[in-house]
């Protein structure tokens, strides 16, 4: 199947001897979760604007030097040097330089499935788009690497992507939501526990095997699971490998003993006892009424 190639445009103009540079992606969506939509660094003249628009993507402008102004909903933000504002999309929005002092500004355009989630994680949001940098912020230094990469003619794209992800992990550390922070956490130890679990269930793992994978007590791991799924992590174990154990009766020629070992159970008589307790018959005789061969 043919694929539309990719375009990239680049404008490099000269403004009072100082490069601006614009970089516009005209098919953003050869990564769907995350992509540039456009970047750019420009030193604005006197009175310089934009809009009123509304743009298609999530836009992040950090204020290198000058002064400027940045209207929306009827708001307006007095910016300078270190500040930052996000537009959002499909919202109408202006912005000027300062006439006595324009302002210089880079900026970084995203769009993606992900973007929404990512930023959510940041203390940055529609109620609140200004935000200031601190004194050894790395997100200039982001979004400069950003710049580079669309300069390059070797696996840009995935250069691009990597320093996306790169500058999202700046933001998301510099201004993390802490207002989310223990859902977050939790959240984040009941997905890899999930994982570990669906990768190691044909081993002899334990509660605390899972818990030092995550580095947490294994009471705290308990107690997520049992907040979350209203069961506990040996309840999910035992589910999911008696759950695989029926999948293979009823879709392989396996003997009893291969599936107990390939569920998790070195000993074959606990595993039918277990199987009968939980399914009301033993393994041969689901596999009588449920074979799909």
């Amino acid at each position: 199947m043919l694929t539309k190639p990719m375009i990239f445009v680049t404008k490099y103009l000269i403004l009072e001897d100082i490069m601006t540079f614009n970089f516009s992606y005209r098919n953003p969506y050869d990564n769907i979760e995350l992509n540039l939509y456009t970047c750019g660094h420009e030193a604005c003249k006197s009175l310089h604007s934009y809009g009123p628009a509304i743009r298609s993507g999530h836009l992040i402008h950090i204020v290198l030097s000058g002064k400027g102004t940045y209207k929306i909903n009827n708001t307006v933000y007095t910016l300078s040097a270190r500040d930052a504002f996000l537009i959002y999309p499909n919202e109408l929005i202006y912005y000027e330089a300062d006439k006595d002092d324009p302002w210089e500004y880079i900026w970084v355009g995203l769009v993606g499935t992900k973007v929404c989630d990512y930023l959510n994680k940041t203390s940055i949001s529609k109620s609140n788009p200004i935000f200031t940098l601190r004194d050894d912020s790395l997100l200039v230094n982001s979004i400069n690497s950003i710049i580079d990469s669309t300069k390059i003619d070797t696996n840009k794209n995935l250069k691009i992507l990597s320093t996306l992800y790169n500058f999202l992990f700046e933001l998301l550390n510099e201004f993390p939501n802490t207002a989310n922070n223990n859902k977050n956490t939790q959240q984040t130890y009941l997905e890899e526990a999930l994982l570990y679990i669906q990768l190691n269930f044909q081993d002899n793992i334990s509660i605390i095997d899972i818990a030092t994978h995550l580095s947490i007590d294994r009471s705290y791991l308990h107690s997520i699971f049992k907040k979350n799924l209203n069961i506990s992590p040996q309840e999910y174990i035992l589910n999911l490998r008696l759950e695989k154990a029926a999948e293979l009766l009823s879709t392989t020629s396996l003997t009893i003993g291969d599936i107990s070992r390939s569920v998790g159970y070195n000993d074959t008589m606990l595993f039918s006892k277990t199987f009968k307790k939980h399914n009301g018959c033993t393994p041969s005789l689901y596999r009588k009424f449920n074979n799909h061969i």
